[in-house]
């Protein structure tokens, strides 16, 4: 089964401008028979998804979220399915906290381009004081993104390595001609997100490729991509302070930290059946 792992869509990323319907299309042309939307901080596009009253035939839609933590660039998610956790939505949370939160809801997450921008990717912005057992709590890392050039892919797949980790490939699509670019293969037909983390957490086999997309915006922009580089950081840390009250609100109201802590079953108040 051949997957895009990584795809972002006009109605759940700012900065996306390609149609869910749209990608879907371009990917089913292409010989993918699924795809993983990943925007950022928001589930909107699966949402708008669920509500179509005609799907796609032949393909299958996964909802995953690629989110902002405070301190270790973008993380790839995946929650089983019917499982929502809106605390995922309210980017910001340190990568120590979201590891919890995510297993603790029997969801997987792991790096996405792990060795790409600074402020993005995990191995430029974890500092040193982390120590090497966090990067052992990943369940995958993203091996191929078709907008990394050679190197930086070489070194994410070393990573998967040195820590025995599976290995995802996407594209990390926004437009049009960039859908499609970097695959995931499973030796098994998947139909839903369960299925997934359980086929990754077995330990069975993905095979991951594309080719390497090379009009993004900071080939573009080139040394000026700095610039961009650091304004996004500030814009991270702002939104993440903006939203600190509401995360906050969620742990209280839901106790999900002391029951994190205490190891305790999870409270059925907190998960909700759905996507809405």
């Amino acid at each position: 089964m051949k997957l895009d792992m990584h795809c972002h869509t006009r109605e759940g990323s700012p900065d996306g401008k390609l149609e869910l319907l749209e990608n879907i299309s371009l990917l089913k042309q292409k010989g993918y028979q699924g795809m993983l939307i990943t925007d950022h901080n928001s589930y909107k596009a699966y949402r708008y998804y669920t509500k179509l009253k005609e799907k796609p035939k032949d393909f299958v839609v996964l909802k995953g979220i690629e989110y902002d933590t405070i301190n270790a660039g973008h993380i790839l998610i995946i929650m089983p399915t019917g499982v929502n956790v809106p605390i995922l939505e309210l980017r910001g949370l340190p990568l120590t906290l979201l590891i919890e939160i995510v297993h603790f809801h029997g969801g997987i997450l792991g790096p996405a381009h792990p060795c790409g921008e600074r402020f993005l990717s995990v191995c430029r912005t974890l500092r040193v004081k982390y120590p090497e057992h966090l990067y052992r709590k990943f369940d995958f890392v993203e091996g191929y993104n078709a907008c990394e050039d050679a190197d930086s892919n070489m070194r994410a797949m070393a990573l998967a390595k040195k820590y025995d980790l599976p290995c995802f490939g996407g594209s990390d699509s926004h437009k049009e001609n960039c859908a499609g670019f970097g695959y995931t293969i499973l030796h098994e037909d998947i139909s839903n997100e369960t299925e997934l983390i359980d086929y990754i957490r077995s330990g069975k086999p993905t095979m991951i490729g594309g080719r390497h997309y090379m009009h993004t915006t900071k080939a573009k922009l080139g040394k000026v991509n700095a610039v961009l580089v650091y304004s996004f950081w500030i814009y991270n840390k702002f939104l993440a302070l903006l939203r600190l009250k509401a995360r906050n609100f969620e742990l209280m109201q839901n106790q999900l930290l002391d029951s994190i802590l205490a190891g305790k079953p999870r409270d059925p108040r907190y998960i909700t059946l759905g996507d809405d």
